[in-house]
C-alpha cells in the first residue's frame, strides 16, 4: 500500500486529477452552502439583470415575501437548498419618504427610468396582502401574515431598511437570460454530473459484473445466451440506445440515471467475462471446487476480488462517459430538465452566443465539463 501511494504521488497528472475529483465531490456535497444563490436549483430569477457580464454588481433591495418561510433548516439547505425569504429588486437609487421608499429600479442597459413606491412595512415584514396599512403620525399599523395587528415606528422602519434590506450583490460569472447567478448554477451542475456518473456506473456494474461473472464461470449454453445478449446491445450505437431509453422511460432525474446505466453495462460484462474465463482455470479455484465450496462463494470470494483492477479501469472510463452522455442529452434537450442546472443544458441555452461578447455563457460550462472529464 505504501509503495502504491508513493507511485501515485510521483505521478503529477494523477495527483492533479485526484485533487480535481475530491474538490468536485466536496463542491457537490456542499453545493447549496457554497453557492451564492442557495435556492433550489439556483433558480432565484431577477429578470432586470438578465445576461449581465462577469463581475457585474448591483445594489439589491431585499423585500420580505408575504408568506411563512419557516421550516427551512440546515438539512434542507444541504440537500435541496431553501427558498429565498426575500424578493430581490435591483435599484439604481432610492429616496425615503415617510413610511414609503421611492426606488429608481435598475433596468439593465435600457435607458428607461422606472420609479416604484414601496411601503417600508412591506419590505421589512411579511404582511397580509389586503391593503390594511394605516399611518398615524410616526406610527404605522398593519396586519401580519398571521392576521395579527402590529405597530412600528417610521424611524425604526427606515433604520431597518437601510441596515438590513439593502445589499450590494456581485455576480462573479455574470447572469443568465433569466437573471440567475451563473456561478451558482455552475456549482450545482457539479452535483448533477457526479450523481448521474455515480448512479449510472453503479447500475452498469450491477448488471455487467453479474452477467459477465455468470457467463465466464459457467460457460457453455449460459455463456452463449449471455454473449448473444451482449452482442445485440453492442451492435446498437450507444447514443441512439440512450435516446431510445430516455424517450421510453421519461426525462425525470432517476430515469436519466437508469437510461445511461442500462447502456454502459456491456463493456463491463465483456471484461469481467474475459477475466473469469482465465481465472477459473487457476489452481486456487480448482482447490475451492475440490473442497466442495458452492459456485456463488467461489465467484464472489475467490475469483471476483482478482478482477478488481480491470473493473476499476473500465469504471473510471464509464464514469467520464456518463458525464459526457448526460451533458449531450441535456444539450439536445432530452436530458435533465429545467430549472435543474446542468452543464449540457447551459451549453444548449447559450451556444448561440459564441462569437459575441456574451460567449462566456457557453464557454464556462464547456470548460467545466472538459476539466471534470
Amino acid at each position: 500500500n505504501k509503495k502504491a501511494l508513493k507511485r501515485l504521488l510521483k505521478n503529477k497528472p494523477a495527483v492533479a486529477g485526484m485533487i480535481v475529483i475530491v474538490l468536485a465531490i466536496l463542491i457537490a456535497i456542499f453545493a447549496h452552502i457554497i453557492a451564492p444563490d442557495s435556492t433550489p436549483s439556483a433558480n432565484d430569477q431577477v429578470l432586470e439583470i438578465a445576461t449581465e457580464s462577469p463581475n457585474f454588481s448591483v445594489e439589491m433591495l431585499q423585500q420580505r415575501k408575504n408568506r411563512d418561510m419557516t421550516g427551512q433548516g440546515i438539512l434542507k439547505l444541504l440537500l435541496s437548498g431553501r427558498e429565498n425569504s426575500y424578493k430581490q429588486v435591483p435599484v439604481k437609487s432610492y429616496e425615503l419618504e415617510g413610511a414609503n421608499v421611492i426606488v429608481n429600479r435598475y433596468t439593465g442597459s435600457s435607458a428607461q427610468v422606472v420609479y416604484d413606491t414601496i411601503s417600508l412595512v412591506d419590505i421589512v415584514y411579511p404582511i397580509d396582502n389586503t391593503p390594511n396599512i394605516v399611518v398615524n403620525g410616526d406610527q404605522v399599523t398593519f396586519t401580519d401574515i398571521d392576521q395579527k395587528r402590529q405597530t412600528a415606528s417610521i424611524s425604526d422602519l427606515q433604520n431597518q431598511f437601510k441596515n438590513e434590506h439593502l445589499d450590494k450583490k456581485s455576480y462573479l460569472l455574470g447572469t443568465d437570460k433569466f437573471g440567475r447567478d451563473n456561478l451558482s448554477r455552475l456549482i450545482l451542475g457539479v452535483r448533477v454530473s457526479l450523481s448521474v456518473g455515480i448512479m449510472a456506473v453503479l447500475i452498469s456494474l450491477l448488471i455487467g459484473v453479474t452477467l459477465g461473472a455468470i457467463s465466464g464461470y459457467f460457460r457453455g449454453i449460459v455463456d452463449d445466451i449471455i454473449m448473444w445478449i451482449i452482442n445485440v446491445f453492442w451492435s446498437i450505437p450507444l447514443l441512439l440506445l440512450v435516446f431510445a431509453m430516455v424517450l421510453a422511460l421519461g426525462r425525470e432525474f432517476w430515469q436519466i440515471y437508469l437510461a445511461v446505466g442500462l447502456t454502459m453495462w456491456v463493456e463491463v460484462a465483456r471484461i469481467v467475462r474475459g477475466q473469469f474465463l482465465s481465472l477459473r482455470e487457476k489452481e486456487y479455484v480448482e482447490a475451492a471446487q475440490s473442497l466442495g465450496f458452492d459456485n456463488s462463494r467461489i465467484i464472489a470470494r475467490h475469483i471476483l476480488p482478482n478482477c478488481v483492477g480491470p473493473i476499476v479501469v473500465v469504471t473510471a472510463a464509464n464514469f467520464a462517459s456518463a458525464i459526457i452522455i448526460e451533458a449531450g442529452l441535456s444539450f439536445l434537450g432530452i436530458g435533465v430538465q429545467p430549472p435543474t442546472p446542468s452543464w449540457g443544458g447551459m451549453l444548449n441555452e447559450y451556444f448561440g452566443y459564441i462569437g459575441t461578447n456574451k460567449a462566456f455563457l457557453a464557454i464556462i460550462p464547456g470548460i467545466a465539463i472538459a476539466i471534470l472529464v
